[in-house]
């Protein structure tokens, strides 16, 4: 394919609210061979440090560029780039006498859905969309536990970006529609919440298990069984002993497999994420995670695990997290953890779930106007970090930046991965997945 037909068809794979931008943006880029240039250094340092550590060729770069942007691109776990808050607005809150609570709830609300509302913001969120290249993410909109109440917040965040930024940005549900999206050249968000809502009344496991059904409804296509703590389902990553999957978590999985949602144990313990992957009759993945027989950390999963996961046809998604990837935690630590997956349990199985974010470059000089609002520093529950010795850098973390994206593309390409390959990683994989979990 020639310089200027690649270039037309990765025009044509853009988002379209971001369209006018790329040809204001790439235009000099292009011109001079480095396409991973945008103007916005929020990203293009990221980018920078992490070509600094691939060392690639120009030829390299180009297929590269050239695979991502026509590829589907589904991330199994993350987060849509996140907005600046609203320094004025949230210090009228304080003034007013908004209550701890009520602040966390406003600052999370913007940082979600300000690209609503405010132009800049959402300018800044379908730039960084567009760089990243990415079609469809398996956005968290749900806050960590099972209150119903405590996970709606989140699904009411996206609710709003998706109903305003539609058809740029919309909520799907299928595979065909994310198919759809690409050809369109928009975009989505498919929901995924931390945790499966329970209504904790246990009159019996039928009651306690219908809002399962009332999440599907609302658009949520994966939960976390656990997060790092005990629940009822089974054991968190984080709990020090793991007695594996309960008697109800069994009938849990099996409601999830009737209504059409994937079993994601990305938070859940070694044993309890191997008797889920029994248990599962459809595919089911643990969407952000690592490799423990590389790196043993609490949040990975060991090769027994992970075979099981596969053998339900389901994935394992490779974080961007440094400290769950060990070595130096940077993108060829990254590259090694999706290698042994794919080497050693098949290309059909791997996919990427960063589990961080883009966060608008307005969002710093926003905060430094910011009084000091009421709360406290109490550890909050459900996290159960177990301590570690690990120190990231800034070079680890930002060679893993979320708008790095192509750039993992990249990183498979200098690995000798096949087009092929990469493309189920970027997303065919997760896109089965999705559609073999759909009810009949």
């Amino acid at each position: 394919m020639s310089t200027a037909l690649s270039r037309r068809h990765l025009l044509r794979s853009l988002p379209l609210g971001a369209l006018f931008s790329h040809f204001q943006i790439h235009a000099r880029s292009q011109e001079s061979t480095q396409p991973w240039i945008t103007g916005n250094p929020s990203i293009d340092k990221p980018r920078q440090i992490a070509l600094d550590l691939l060392k690639p060729t120009q030829a390299q770069i180009e297929h590269a560029w050239e695979l991502h942007f026509s590829s589907i691109v589904f991330e199994s776990y993350g987060f849509a780039p996140r907005c600046a808050v609203d320094a004025e607005a949230l210090n009228e809150a304080v003034q007013n006498g908004a209550s701890a609570a009520e602040i966390s709830d406003l600052r999370e609300s913007m940082m979600m859905n300000r690209n609503a509302t405010h132009e800049r913001e959402r300018k800044e969120f379908l730039d960084a969309f567009h760089a990243a290249g990415v079609t469809c993410i398996f956005q968290n909109t749900g806050e960590e536990g099972n209150d119903p109440m405590r996970l709606i917040k989140r699904l009411a965040h996206f609710t709003k970006t998706t109903d305003a930024l539609k058809p740029v940005l919309s909520k799907v549900t299928t595979a065909e529609e994310i198919t759809a999206l690409k050809k369109a050249g928009n975009a989505g968000l498919c929901f995924t919440t931390n945790g499966v809502p329970l209504l904790t009344n246990w009159e019996s496991v039928r009651d306690e298990l219908r809002f399962v059904s009332i999440f599907h409804e609302l658009g949520t296509r994966m939960m976390h069984l656990t997060y790092n703590r005990r629940n009822p389902i089974g054991d968190g990553a984080g709990e020090p002993h793991d007695g594996g999957l309960s008697d109800f978590g069994q009938a849990t999985i099996a409601e999830m497999n009737r209504i059409g949602v994937i079993v994601d144990v990305a938070h859940s313990g070694w044993k309890t994420a191997l008797d889920a992957a029994k248990a599962s009759a459809k595919p089911m993945v643990a969407s952000h995670t690592a490799c423990a027989s590389l790196y043993e950390h609490f949040r990975g999963k060991p090769d027994e695990t992970i075979k099981a996961i596969c053998d339900t046809d389901g994935l394992i998604g490779i974080c961007c997290i440094p400290r769950f990837l060990g070595g130096k935690g940077d993108i060829h630590a990254f590259l090694d953890h999706l290698d042994h997956l794919i080497r050693k349990f098949g290309p059909r199985h791997a996919a990427i779930g960063c589990d961080v974010a883009y966060t608008s470059r307005f969002d710093k000089d926003e905060r430094a106007r910011l009084q000091k609002a009421p709360g406290g520093s109490a550890d909050r529950w459900e996290h159960l970090w177990p301590k570690d010795d690990y120190v990231t850098t800034l070079q680890a973390e930002q060679s893993l930046a979320w708008t790095n994206w192509p750039l993992f593309t990249l990183g498979m390409i200098m690995r000798g991965h096949s087009d092929d390959t990469i493309r189920q990683v970027l997303g065919t994989n997760m896109l089965r997945v999705l559609k073999a979990n759909s009810p009949a």
